[in-house]
């Protein structure tokens, strides 16, 4: 057995514990996240049972999809778009979870090619008001969200979030606000099943309150080396 396997093992263990003791039988979905590492790693893990992978930059992950291309990976984009990059990211991945402006989505709405489905999209918000964190202020979600979800190509699913890092029981806080925001839109006539929230570091409190999918990459594949450019 591998290391990326019995990683793997351990974060599903980790996660139906989690589930089962704060929640409901709401199934919790994992996105491993995969940036920085190389398509071996992503293959390993596939072959243990993943198959949902997360990257933040959109060239390398072009290039682990020629390499995996023998393989129905499920793609998703994470983490804050570029408009240079739109029609990229919506020519090659099936979920987008970093958006935050309606220019974004429109771009995405109209590179999206007409052979493929419509691309999932998450807002991402900014639930713990960080000045260097991206992300729409929560204020704001149900104006961007209604105006996402009237676009040709896209399909929203939910919302995203990266909190602030916290301890105990102060994790659960912004997970909390997350829910509420969703149940929010919802009430306002949106359909939206998906929470995107929780880390290597607090998927726990993540899934106590409310997370359907959680991104989990150094749990899974190891420390992270950014020496190279990507």
């Amino acid at each position: 057995m591998t290391t990326i396997t019995s990683n793997w093992q351990a974060v599903n263990a980790a996660i139906a514990a989690a589930r089962d003791a704060g929640r409901d039988s709401v199934n919790v979905g994992l996105l491993a996240v995969s940036k920085t590492f190389p398509a071996a790693a992503v293959r390993e893990a596939y072959a243990a049972g993943q198959r949902a992978f997360g990257e933040n930059y959109v060239q390398e992950a072009i290039d682990k999809m020629a390499e995996l291309a023998d393989l129905p990976i499920e793609w998703h984009f994470i983490g804050p778009i570029q408009s240079n990059k739109t029609r990229a990211i919506a020519e090659h991945f099936a979920w987008v979870h970093g958006v935050d402006r309606l220019k974004i989505a429109e771009r995405l709405s109209e590179q999206r090619p007409a052979s493929l489905p419509p691309l999932n999209i998450c807002l991402q918000v900014n639930i713990s008001g960080e000045d260097s964190k991206s992300g729409v202020i929560p204020a704001e979600v149900e104006s961007l969200a209604l105006a996402v979800a009237k676009l040709p190509n896209l399909r929203l699913r939910g919302l995203m979030a990266i909190p602030a890092p916290a301890d105990g029981e102060a994790q659960r806080t912004p997970f909390a606000r997350m829910r509420e925001l969703q149940q929010k839109l919802n009430e306002h006539g949106l359909a939206l099943d998906t929470l995107s929230m929780g880390m290597s570091h607090d998927f726990g409190a993540a899934i106590h309150e409310g997370a359907t999918l959680v991104r989990v990459g150094t749990a899974i594949f190891g420390r992270r080396n950014y020496g190279e450019p990507t």
